[in-house]
């Protein structure tokens, strides 16, 4: 009689390491908007963030270099750096702004919006777009238009703007970084993190903030969580799907964090939600289905 082996098949570990991703991306990165919201209640906005990504970077670097990895030449640290400014500085440190008067469910839907800029950047690079996409972008930029001046946001028109420029920054980023010299993606993660991180603390300071009083414990927690399982763990589940499923899958992630940081913000933050805010978030998310389904037929 044959004896049962016990090891699982590549099939089976290849399925469990596709869900764990998933689950990274979708459930992590939909909740920072919470963990960004609770840290902010002691730590002012890009201060936080720059402890944050210097924080996560140094020891993603510290890592990566023990596991034998190649240290970014000086070009690479140049085009890191200008990625972690655009991407980090302006596209998160905007989004930490954000939230001090937005709440963190209309931060992520705002953010969402990021892959409509992408394709306009792309339109200007000489990739035009072609009928679907347009569509998607007109849709997507209603939507767009339709959130920010509704009630939820309008309120606070600092924070209107900071989640406009917020993802219109990160989609200028993602786009410039083509074609770039960059190191290797977990690399090139680690050195935009303290890239990012030292200039986030630098307009922090400049603008005058200070952590005068010992935080709350439940402040530093979440600074905590966002840089070991925001900054590390869901952007290297990230990287990992980006080399192993089809864009559309990886970058599905686009769809699913807006609903979840919205109910997160509901049950735990007491965040209300009406109408407007659901009707615009299908709306955004409509426009960015088209443009990934038309970029998935090219």
């Amino acid at each position: 009689m044959n004896a049962i082996s016990t090891e699982s098949s590549p099939a089976t570990r290849g399925t469990t390491a596709l869900v764990l991703a998933l689950g990274a991306v979708y459930l992590i990165w939909g909740s920072t908007y919470y963990g960004i919201r609770v840290g902010l209640e002691g730590y002012p906005p890009f201060l936080m963030g720059g402890l944050r990504f210097i924080f996560a970077g140094i020891l993603f670097y510290a890592f990566l270099r023990w596991r034998g990895h190649a240290a970014p030449t000086r070009a690479q640290w140049k085009n890191a750096a200008v990625m972690g400014v655009l991407m980090l500085l302006f596209g998160n440190g905007l989004v930490n702004f954000a939230e001090k008067t937005v709440s963190s469910g209309l931060a992520a839907i705002a953010v969402a919006s990021m892959p409509l800029w992408a394709g306009m950047f792309s339109a200007l690079k000489g990739r035009h777009p072609n009928r679907l996409e347009w569509l998607g972008l007109g849709i997507g930029f209603a939507g767009v238009v339709w959130l920010n001046f509704g009630s939820g946001m309008a309120a606070s028109l600092p924070g209107m703007i900071a989640l406009l420029l917020a993802p219109l920054s990160w989609a200028f980023g993602s786009v410039w970084s083509r074609d770039r010299d960059l190191p290797a993606p977990f690399m090139s993660t680690a050195a935009q993190m303290i890239c990012g991180g030292i200039a986030m603390n630098i307009v922090g300071l400049a603008l005058g903030e200070r952590i005068t009083a010992v935080p709350p414990l439940h402040a530093t927690l979440a600074v905590v969580y966002l840089g070991l399982f925001g900054s590390i763990v869901a952007f290297s589940a990230y990287v990992w799907l980006l080399q192993n499923v089809r864009p559309a899958l990886a970058t599905s992630y686009a769809y699913v964090n807006p609903p979840i940081a919205v109910l997160l913000g509901v049950w735990l933050l007491d965040e209300k939600v009406d109408a407007h805010v659901i009707g615009a978030m299908a709306v955004i998310l409509v426009g960015v289905v088209l443009i990934t389904r038309a970029r998935l037929r090219s």
